[in-house]
């Protein structure tokens, strides 16, 4: 029980815990009670009950200092390790629980802080009702980096190969782990050797269990993918044949034919004796991996719950660690033999953190998350009635809903909603939605992402008949007021008005040739302040945005939304009209459609200020249409449906919605002056959609590491992150 008594200031607190002036609590081992007589100061029983309430939850929140990191084991040996590491490094404390599913639990409950899990069981721990997050990777070195291979693993002198796998025995490294499940199972199912159309027709366990013969797979619950196990088939280091040395050692024993493993696996003094198979249906030596795998899986990857503290805790702690190899080696099991991979793997060189922004689905990448998903969903129809539309902000939604009750025949467009572009291209990328208009800038990022541009704004109406037509494009501008003395050579140490970070005109183009020019990525030394929506609250970037023009608390200040009143280009002119800024870079019909045109002019490199009419001769890039991204194979649902919406719904309707127009609002969904939407050539890439010329100005720009959306650099950490 915890009783409360007074305490003299000299009284040892330990192993009571100090609660203020003159108060500790001191724990027993007896269960949590309460009576007037268990207190020493006498209290009715209400105050009685309320006191050892508070007292429970004291001593739980205390249970362990706020600075140990409590790791997750799931077996003895394991857990001997993480003890050895407590002793070694004080910031560890060690849980075991019986299962890395039992660890997940423990984390999110806050039982638990940190395990090292594999990307099928990090896909599980990022579901909803976990909710977890990688924030730290293993790195493999010059083998992989932070990815690694998933390869089929015999013996030397066998004759198959991976087409006449069926009615062999199989070694596996567990239910749902990359190498030994997911990605081998996947494979096979694609190839169409294991016979599966979903989990409406059959079990994917029982599918593969009349494949092969007999198997190991810790963790299944079917008895003949336990057959060739030597313990308890659980998906934890109480069964022998677990994990990668586990299914090696099962391959190695002769109970199975084949074993589902990581590239490294494989001692070196034991390679002349194994081979891999390949999907071509040949063999090859153990070291010609590169050439010969089933896939390559993001890193395994340190789990935690979202929480930026306890991440940077979990960090620092670990890294203070890998620092000091003479004091313990954070990847080695060699003390703990024969056991190995304890904690992490073996082969396991460093430890990278993650970006802040990384969740399961980005660390996977689209292309791993599809191959569970294909194992675990049921199939999706070929071709859909209907997309998803992403809007950004609350005017973009209302447009939105417009567009979609003024569909006659059936839901063709349902509207999603994020407030940034970002989360938008994520939800397209999570399937949570299917497409949007993005400009330039947004194309490269969704483009680094997986997405593919479907079709493109065309602005000039004789060419939307124009089967084949060249694309449209335009010309980004430096707009100044006329009179102002600013030019191109004199625009440091000026307010500068931008449509949004990372966007096209706006951003990338102007920002480029400066950096191009300075060699120095800090723009703030270059403007003296400024408005781009999208900028760090407290960037100087952001003292200029006006957010939706409330006095106090204004939510909307600087973000990149039609909610910042100087967001988008009628925003960043808008920002230079109203003396916000000293010049605003925007594309050139922004500044030709504006009523007082003739107050301003353009600049460039090398030349004075001219007419606004004059854009061809002066201008920073001509920069390829906004574009509309979806995910690759929903493709031709996208161009389909959005052909037929254009035909009814486009520049020439004359009914109460049209697409390509915003009321109130400007540039709301589409450019507002949009005649049409063309077909992106299918298979077209990013890359060649946005052109040699734009894709150098983005290559340059991202030498400055700051000018890279967060969401970019997590889907561009790993080299392996495949795409759709």
């Amino acid at each position: 029980m915890f009783t409360v008594k007074r305490a003299s200031l000299s009284t040892p607190l330990s192993p009571s815990l100090q609660l203020g002036p003159g108060f500790a609590i001191k724990a027993t081992a007896a269960p949590l009670t309460a009576s007037p007589a268990d207190l020493e100061t006498p209290t009715n029983n209400m105050q009685t009950l309320i006191l050892v309430a508070l007292l429970g939850c004291l001593a739980t929140a205390f249970a362990a200092p706020a600075d140990t990191v409590k790791w997750c084991v799931t077996s003895d040996r394991e857990h001997d390790k993480c003890r050895a590491l407590a002793a070694s490094a004080p910031a560890f404390s060690c849980v075991k629980r019986e299962s890395v599913l039992s660890c997940i639990t423990a984390i999110k409950a806050g039982e638990a802080d940190a395990i090292t899990l594999d990307g099928g069981d990090i896909y599980t721990a990022g579901q909803v009702n976990y909710d977890l997050q990688p924030i730290i990777a293993e790195d493999y070195g010059t083998t992989a980096d932070t990815c690694y291979y998933a390869v089929a693993v015999v013996k030397k002198g066998t004759t198959f190969g991976i087409r006449d796998l069926q009615g062999k025995k199989s070694c596996h490294t567990g239910l749902g782990k990359s190498a030994g499940w997911n990605i081998p199972i996947g494979t096979l199912v694609s190839m169409g050797l294991i016979q599966w159309t979903g989990i409406e027709d059959q079990p994917l366990e029982e599918a593969v269990s009349t494949f092969f013969s007999s198997s190991c797979v810790p963790g299944a619950t079917r008895k003949s993918l336990c057959k060739l196990c030597s313990g308890d088939c659980s998906k934890s280091h109480s069964e022998r044949y677990y994990d990668y040395s586990g299914a090696f050692q099962c391959l190695k024993d002769g109970a199975g034919d084949v074993a589902f493993v990581k590239h490294l696996t494989v001692p070196e003094s034991e390679k002349d004796g194994y081979e891999l198979l390949c999907k071509d249906n040949t063999r090859a030596p153990i070291d010609q991996y590169k050439s010969c795998y089933l896939a390559r899986a993001p890193a395994h990857a340190v789990v935690s719950r979202k929480d930026p503290q306890l991440a940077e805790l979990i960090w620092s702690s670990l890294d203070a660690v890998q620092k000091r190899p003479q004091d313990f080696r954070l990847f080695s099991s060699e003390a703990f033999a024969p056991s190995k991979n304890l904690m992490f793997k073996d082969s396991t060189e460093k430890l990278v953190k993650l970006p802040p922004s990384m969740d399961s689905f980005l660390y996977l990448g689209a292309g791993y998350m599809s191959s569970i998903s294909s194992l675990t969903k049921e199939s999706t129809p070929a071709t859909s009635s209907a997309i998803k539309w992403c809007a950004v902000g609350h005017a973009e939604t209302s447009k939105c809903d417009s567009w979609s009750i003024n569909i006659l025949n059936g839901a063709t467009i349902i509207c999603q909603n994020a407030p940034t572009v970002e989360e938008c291209l994520t939800k397209i990328m999570r399937k949570e939605a299917d497409a949007m208009a993005v400009d330039g800038g947004q194309v490269y990022t969704a483009g680094k992402c997986g997405l593919v541009p479907a079709m493109v704004e065309q602005y000039s109406e004789e060419l939307c008949g124009t089967a084949g037509a060249k694309a449209s494009s335009y010309y980004a501008v430096a707009v100044v007021k006329k009179g102002s003395g600013v030019t191109w050579d004199k625009l440091k140490g000026t307010k500068s008005c931008h449509t949004g970070v990372g966007r096209t005109a706006g951003w990338n183009i102007p920002m480029g040739q400066i950096h191009k020019k300075t060699g120095d990525c800090d723009f703030t030394k270059f403007f003296s302040s400024g408005c781009a929506p999208g900028a760090e609250p407290s960037s100087p970037f952001c003292t200029q945005c006006i957010g939706s023009g409330e006095t106090v608390g204004d939510q909307f200040k600087c973000k990149a939304s039609s909610e910042e009143r100087y967001y988008g280009y009628a925003g960043a002119l808008r920002c230079l009209a109203e003396g916000a800024g000293d010049v605003a870079f925007i594309k050139h019909t922004t500044i030709l459609e504006f009523e007082h045109k003739s107050d301003y002019q353009l600049i460039c490199p090398g030349k004075e200020p001219v007419e606004v009419e004059d854009y061809a001769s002066c201008h920073l890039a001509i920069v390829p249409a906004h574009a509309v991204v979806t995910r690759p194979e929903i493709r031709e649902d996208v161009v389909r449906i959005l052909l037929a919406e254009q035909s009814r719904l486009g520049s020439s309707s004359d009914g109460p919605f049209s697409m390509f127009k915003s009321e109130p609002g400007k540039n709301l969904l589409f450019k507002d002056s949009t005649k049409c939407l063309q077909e992106v050539e299918a298979g077209t890439s990013y890359e060649r959609f946005l052109g040699a010329e734009y894709m150098d100005a983005m290559t340059s720009l991202r030498q400055c590491t700051a000018s890279t959306p967060d969401l970019e650099k997590s889907c561009t950490f790993h080299s392996c992150q495949e795409k759709n």
